[in-house]
């Protein structure tokens, strides 16, 4: 048998892996400066570019694609040349997957701070940096399927499926969740509108989650952990049940995000069932991965790369339990909106991808650099000290999760509120907020020292770049299955025929939830009344938008009776038709906001963004002050609304033509409003001098657009006769 010689690409691992240790400690720190903005709202008082709403999707970004990102390539690229026996394809491509995510990152970390967002979660990026996206990930794949087919392994290993379905579906969410219609280089409108906006981009959150942070760390699971234990996988059987079962299912849960809201009922319980039956498969890769380690208990008492990885997994099946039991109505009227969902993302996150993370690179980097880890002490004190981080995150925002949802559904003997006030429920939690930060320090904390080891371990050691290797070359083997051998024996040896038949696994659940509810009009009720947003009220939105407002404020009132008591009549799918965007929210850390229109003067508004806690007494809202100080840009209204007309907004050519005169109206009103309320003077003359503005402009800054788009929301519908206005859209 030919035996041949080859080199391991190693040089693209350590690039990763340095990518992953630097943006790790930038996303934590963003991360932590929130946490801090929570008790300290007046922070980064006057900076826009670090106010709460930019910063936050620039956290959970770097976080999940810098830090994550890089550690799965970095994963990815070390155990593919490994089980596949081959170097990778191409050295260009590895190299163009290195440097344009790390040029996607950087483009990131400038345009969210700087205000270009698309709100949608974990999907803010505009559509320039869409493409590229799409472009490195592709580089990936092709990189990665060129590896799998010249290789030397004949039958591919669990990790390459998962690396696979991975690929395929990460590209399939990504490019339908990113369609969107371009206004200028850096805005853009989803094409989507409303609730099929909200279903769309739950079909991609949801299996964000479940294609990015999960399966790819799956297929590290079943590397990295066998490796790190000297043991085999504990069962080969479970992995071919685990695989193709959390596959399929795992793409249909998206809806169980939108519970109590204005999707459809059907989309709404078919996301529950899927859920429940999520819970399954999840365990079994959970258990695959413990037992695996059977026997080997001793080790993990003394090897801090087994200890990252026994926890990790334990907080994969933590958190896989407690997303199915959230996806069950009850509970999720309980949790949604709450800190519960906040503690539940960071189980998953601190725990599953960073101690996965870590533990991968404790065990990779000493065979890179051909040298023994610095530390094992300062290893084990990271342990330690991150897993004592985790508890004090997570343990507080559960307890502040239930007393949001508690405090929120109290109701007095005489039917009214007992908590009418909002901030009250605010107030209450603060204790939690200050315990929440010290267990993030202490996590940062952890990946200082871990930085630090690192840094020494390379220094002691000496890396070999390209690494010597050698294997069989890979034998013709008829294509048709040979006797004795199992179907899924003979898939492991197809690329094309594994890749396409994972394509059609996901595509299923996706396929049915999501055409009927874009293409069968009829599944959005419509409401005569709703009328699309005023030339001033849609640049208003779009200042919400940049302000990532929607981080904190809700635009969704579940038809719960103290959710109607406390923000008015429910929201209805019908209300949404024209939201390109759609911004329902997933977190209230403010009040609802849907039914705000008409509820305060324009003046508190104005007071409220310039200083909150003028208005409202302990709020930890920051203060907005640029938006008074900004005039507002006009210069690219019409071109907006031409972008929405094609998105089926019924503007006419007259409304267009008259945007501008239209703005011009409805600011000079508001600015008259703002002249007649006795407290307008007395809150706005003392800062005029230092906002550098006269009255008479307050008609073209932007506070003025975005009270128009505040006074707007919820007045389209008459809440007495709702039902007589509701009417349905008869299939053509």
């Amino acid at each position: 048998m030919e035996v041949q010689q080859f080199y391991y690409d190693n040089k693209i691992v350590k690039k990763f892996l340095l990518a992953t240790m630097i943006w790790g400690i930038v996303g934590m720190a963003v991360g932590l400066l929130l946490a801090f903005m929570f008790l300290f709202p007046n922070l980064t008082d006057g900076i826009s570019w670090l106010s709460f709403g930019r910063l936050r999707p620039l956290h959970t970004n770097a976080v999940i694609f810098a830090f994550v990102g890089n550690a799965i390539f970095a994963g990815v690229y070390y155990s593919s040349q490994r089980l596949l026996k081959t170097r990778m394809f191409s050295n260009f491509l590895s190299n163009l997957n290195f440097w344009g995510w790390q040029l996607i990152i950087v483009a990131a970390a400038i345009s969210l701070p700087l205000g270009y967002t698309t709100s949608k979660e974990y999907a803010e990026l505009e559509w320039p940096i869409d493409i590229a996206i799409a472009v490195v990930w592709v580089a990936f794949g092709w990189n990665l399927i060129g590896t799998i087919l010249r290789r030397r392994q004949r039958h591919m290993y669990v990790a390459i499926w998962f690396y696979l379905a991975t690929f395929v579906t990460v590209a399939v969410l990504h490019i339908f969740n990113s369609l969107e219609l371009p206004v200028s280089a850096m805005k853009s409108y989803s094409v989507y509108a409303g609730v099929q906006d909200a279903l769309v981009q739950w079909w991609y959150g949801h299996n964000a989650v479940a294609f990015f942070l999960t399966t790819p760390f799956l297929g590290l699971m079943y590397y990295f952990v066998p490796k790190a234990a000297d043991r085999p996988i504990y069962s080969y059987r479970l992995s071919i049940v685990h695989f193709w079962s959390l596959i399929f299912i795992y793409i249909w849960a998206g809806p169980h995000h939108l519970l109590y809201s204005a999707l459809p009922e059907w989309a709404q319980n078919l996301g529950v069932a899927f859920s429940v039956m999520l819970l399954m498969p999840s365990w079994g890769g959970m258990i695959n991965g413990l037992l695996t380690l059977r026997g080997a208990w001793d080790k993990v008492r003394v090897d801090p790369v087994l200890k990252f990885m026994v926890v990790a997994i334990t907080g994969y099946g933590m958190a896989t339990f407690e997303g199915p039991m959230l996806s069950l109505k009850n509970v999720n009227a309980i949790g949604h909106f709450t800190d519960w969902i906040i503690a539940h993302v960071h189980v998953g996150a601190l725990a599953w991808n960073g101690f996965l993370t870590f533990g991968m690179i404790y065990w990779l980097v000493p065979r890179l650099f051909k040298t023994k880890l610095h530390s094992t002490s300062l290893a084990n004190l990271h342990f330690w000290i991150a897993t004592l981080g985790i508890v004090l995150y997570a343990l507080p925002m559960y307890v502040a999760g239930f007393a949001q949802a508690s405090m929120w559904k109290q109701f007095n003997p005489d039917g009214t509120l007992v908590y009418g006030n909002f901030l009250e429920t605010v107030t209450e939690i603060m204790p939690m907020y200050w315990m929440r930060a010290i267990g993030g320090s202490m996590y940062i904390i952890g990946m200082f020292i871990l930085v630090y080891n690192i840094i020494v371990t390379m220094r002691k050691g000496s890396a070999v770049s390209d690494e010597l290797a050698e294997a069989p070359a890979l034998q013709h083997v008829s294509k048709r299955r040979i006797a004795g051998e199992t179907y899924h024996s003979w898939l492991e040896r197809k690329p094309v025929q594994l890749t396409i038949l994972a394509t059609i696994t996901i595509l299923i659940g996706g396929i049915i939830q999501i055409i009927p509810t874009i293409m069968v009009k009829s599944n959005i009720p419509t409401i005569a009344s709703v009328k699309p947003y005023t030339p001033l009220e849609l640049e208003g939105r779009d200042i919400y938008i940049r302000e990532g407002c929607v981080s904190c404020h809700s635009q969704m009132i579940r038809p719960f009776r103290s959710e109607v008591e406390r923000y008015g009549e429910y929201s209805k799918a019908g209300e949404y038709v024209y939201d390109h965007p759609f911004l329902w929210g997933s977190k209230r850390t403010g009040p609802d906001l849907h039914r705000v229109g008409g509820k305060y003067s324009d003046n508190w508004h104005l007071n409220h963004m310039y200083d909150p806690q003028s208005t409202s007494s302990g709020s930890i809202m920051p203060a907005y002050q640029w938006l008074i100080r900004n005039e507002l840009d006009k210069s690219k209204t019409e071109a907006k609304m031409r972008v929405m007309v094609k998105l089926g907004v019924p503007y006419t050519e007259e409304d267009i033509a008259n945007a501008q005169k239209s703005m011009a109206e409805q600011g000079e009103q508001i600015e008259k409003n703002l002249h007649s309320d006795p407290d307008f003077v007395a809150s706005y003359q003392a800062d005029k001098e230092a906002a550098g503005e006269s009255f008479v402009e307050m008609r073209n800054r932007e506070i003025t657009a975005i009270i128009a788009y505040l006074q707007r929301l919820g007045t389209d519908i008459n809440a007495q006769n709702i039902e007589a206005e509701l009417t349905t859209i008869k299939n053509q």
